[in-house]
């Protein structure tokens, strides 16, 4: 397992910056490993986390767990909140995790050398006791694993778009398969559609 020291250093490579809320995201996938009992950064695809906001925070753990966008181990579910959910798609046992309220009130103890706000926020999430600046509780995913995941190769084509649809995202409506977008769950609308806006379900962006 790497060190905290040494994800830092690559969070604030890859972010070119560091801030509090990539080290919060560290702390927070360092946790989530340990609270599964699975050694992170991953060198599989065991574990899966769902990320309740995007920007600092998640490239954060990102590093900490190896979960990425691109690699299907890191869902977005911008809920605003830093907070994100890990999941053993092994045993579906989950935690989410998420910064204790009262952390920030209590930085200033752990870093009496900070100059203002921001560094002792920066710093106190370095140095404070897991207990202090994280809360954690059990879960249960709300959502189908096997679903989400889908099959390797599965793809088909739309009938009205004529766009290609992989891991079984598609709709089937009379017969006929549809993807998404045409199906009516569209999140973006064409010139010509103007006043024809639909508002797609948060929860069905996990999928």
């Amino acid at each position: 397992m790497a060190n905290i020291e040494e994800l830092i250093e690559e969070s604030a490579a890859l972010h070119r910056h560091l801030c509090p809320r990539q080290v919060l995201g560290i702390r927070m996938g360092l946790l989530g490993g340990e609270l599964l009992g699975l050694d992170v950064p991953q060198k599989n695809k065991r574990l899966l986390t769902v990320v309740e906001t995007d920007g600092c925070g998640a490239d954060g753990i990102a590093v900490a767990t190896n979960c990425w966008v691109g690699r299907r181990t890191m869902r977005i579910l911008d809920f605003g909140k830093v907070a994100a959910t890990f999941i053993d798609r092994k045993t579906e046992r989950a935690f989410r995790v998420h910064p204790n309220p009262a952390a920030r009130k209590l930085a200033p103890e752990y870093a009496p050398d900070a100059k203002n706000h921001w560094e002792a926020y920066l710093l106190a999430y370095q140095r404070m006791p897991t207990d202090e600046l994280l809360i954690a509780e059990p879960v249960t995913i709300a959502f189908s694993l096997e679903k989400l995941w889908s099959k390797n190769g599965k793809r088909v084509t739309c009938a009205i778009c004529g766009e290609e649809i992989i891991n079984e995202r598609e709709v089937v409506q009379d017969g006929i398969i549809l993807c998404r977008s045409c199906a009516g769950e569209r999140y973006y609308y064409h010139a010509d559609d103007i006043g024809n806006t639909i508002t797609l379900p948060m929860e069905t962006l996990l999928l």
